[in-house]
């Protein structure tokens, strides 16, 4: 059953959406909400809140960012019993970070609910710490299939009295190998239960959980167009390959975002990526699958704590990421998946705020990021990469308001006196001295970066080029073709044959390199395009625009020409 996306009924008349109060939810926690700053509900949240109340099954399509917590968290608090000690509702997530952000979101609604107890559960924490928390009493888990089919077998987690079963990030927990875990443990709750799947994508496997553990499942799709996209300002770098590092470090400098993540597609870019940031001075922290837990926990409690303004990342390493107050989002790398770019800017533009995300992006990538641009019905503008000179600025105001802090927080009498008797008895002046600390904190004066032009503007230039009746601005004919290539490579600037052959050279196009360097039993050609004539060689003329692979062949054609011409004769 597909849920109608329009929710005009559901809105106000100033075109608002719905909001806590309107819907009927428990006034406890409608107040617990308020204090966590939200008034509106999000478009999943409208739709999935009045059909879980509803006792129906729900399959949710959305993207992260989209409030999919309290979309099933709300509903879970409103049917549990606080009297009844038993577990009631369980909660599967497929990573640690999501399973504890899950917890502590329904642990945050059900402030003013009194007796009713979560506890998130998840490998790398002491398990008998959690088997004493479940004899305690718990009516909600929040956990990692793995650590939920461990406490199975131990018989420490009872089903008889679980009436609700949620997965989330469904598509990630099967990306991740939970399948199986995920079907023992829902034939293991009772048949008469509730069951919501929430998923940003819906693949086969996802689609066949759905008919099997599911009744006449409720369908809510919320399209990209309903993501929190227009909070978010988006724009896209077009730069060469080896000066991105450089461009991220300039972005970074120019928008000093306080709490930034970056997104990599591999490990190792992140690894690397990390170790040259810091070693350039930037607080920066990585996260991938292949930390162990302890690092990861360490990892993220240095980001929480602001104590690392940076976190560089894979999209499944963050898929458990929910940070507040990500001000920017960088995709060092243009996302494999049209999906993950969704989920990576989600990341930032949270709760009603402005976020910003920028994309870094090379000629061969301009491609994949116009798909970004008809899956997700957005435009990302390309911008230019801050100058030089502004970056300068930036970090001379930067420098100046911190100088300005110490001056306004702290004693500097101390200072003063060492610059007054330092000047008094050199030959230096105070001026002199604070522009040397500024050309210290500064460092050295940046190179201007060659931002790269798409593929467009050859276009757009050529026609710049040529008048209405189609001459060239010097008189010319224009070679309607050729013209725009033509003129940006007389300008210096790179053509797609330029740019393979700068960075491709004896790898995609080794075929291309061999057939120019070498005729075909190996002979080399003539490089000043006179051409080969050993009978089997190829043959190019002066231009080396075409060659006859041949030649024997053609001078017999020749032969043969020049007798029939005789006998005519």
């Amino acid at each position: 059953m597909e849920a109608e996306n329009g929710m005009e009924e559901k809105q106000d008349r100033n075109g608002e959406a719905l909001t806590y109060r309107d819907s009927g939810i428990d006034e406890r926690i409608i107040r617990a909400v308020e204090e966590m700053g939200f008034e509106h509900m999000t478009p999943i949240q409208e739709q999935a809140i009045p059909v879980f109340l509803s006792g129906k099954d729900v399959i949710g399509q959305a993207q992260t960012g989209t409030g999919k917590t309290a979309a099933f968290g709300i509903p879970i608090l409103e049917k549990i019993d606080p009297e009844n000690r038993g577990l009631q509702a369980i909660v599967l997530c497929p990573t640690r970070e999501l399973a504890m952000q899950a917890a502590d979101e329904l642990r945050k609604f059900a402030k003013y609910l009194h007796g009713i107890k979560v506890l998130p559960i998840y490998g790398g924490q002491d398990i008998v710490r959690q088997i004493k928390n479940l004899k305690g009493g718990v009516q909600i888990i929040v956990g990692t299939p793995g650590r939920v089919m461990d406490h199975m077998r131990r018989h420490t987690i009872k089903m008889e009295q679980v009436h609700t079963v949620v997965l989330d990030e469904a598509d990630e927990m099967l990306n991740m190998g939970f399948r199986e875990d995920i079907e023992t443990i829902l034939k293991e709750v009772p048949e008469e239960r509730q069951t919501g799947l929430f998923s940003a994508t819906m693949p086969g496997p996802i689609l066949e959980i759905t008919k099997e553990y599911q009744k006449d499942a409720v369908f809510l799709k919320m399209t990209p167009k309903e993501v929190t996209i227009p909070l978010i300002r988006q724009a896209y770098y077009l730069i060469q390959y080896q000066d991105k590092e450089e461009v991220l470090c300039r972005l970074m400098d120019y928008y000093d975002p306080s709490r930034a993540l970056i997104f990599c597609n591999t490990k190792r870019m992140v690894d690397e990526l990390t170790e040259h940031l810091k070693a350039r001075g930037y607080a920066v922290e990585g996260l991938h699958g292949d930390l162990s837990q302890n690092q990861r926990d360490t990892v993220m409690n240095l980001f929480k704590s602001g104590r690392a303004a940076v976190l560089i990342a894979t999209d499944v390493a963050a898929r458990g990421i929910d940070i507040d107050n990500v001000e920017a989002v960088f995709n060092y790398d243009v996302p494999e998946d049209i999906e993950y770019y969704v989920h990576r800017i989600g990341r930032t533009g949270r709760a009603g705020k402005t976020g910003r995300s920028f994309t870094l992006v090379t000629r061969r990538e301009i491609r994949k990021l116009r798909e970004i641009e008809r899956a997700c019905h957005t435009k990302i503008r390309e911008r230019k990469i801050p100058s030089a000179a502004d970056i300068m600025a930036k970090k001379a105001e930067k420098i100046l308001k911190e100088a300005e802090t110490v001056i306004q927080e702290q004693n500097i009498d101390r200072a003063v006196q060492f610059l007054t008797e330092r000047c008094e008895a050199g030959e230096y002046g105070v001026l002199q001295y604070a522009a040397a600390f500024m050309k210290m904190k500064l460092g050295d004066d940046l190179e201007e970066i060659r931002q790269e032009r798409s593929p467009l503007d050859w276009v757009t230039q050529g026609r710049r080029g040529r008048g209405e009746s189609g001459r060239s601005r010097s008189g010319g004919r224009a070679d309607r073709r050729g013209t725009g290539r033509d003129r940006f490579d007389r300008r210096g600037m790179d053509t797609e044959r330029t740019d393979r052959s700068r960075y491709d050279r004896g790898k995609r196009d080794g075929e291309r390199a061999d057939r120019k360097r070498f005729d075909r039993d190996g002979g080399k050609r003539n490089r000043t395009g006179a051409g080969s004539h050993d009978g089997y060689g190829a043959e190019r003329n002066r231009d080396g625009r075409r060659h006859d692979r041949n030649s024997a062949d053609r001078n017999s054609r020749y032969a043969v020409l020049r007798i029939r011409t005789k006998k005519q004769k």
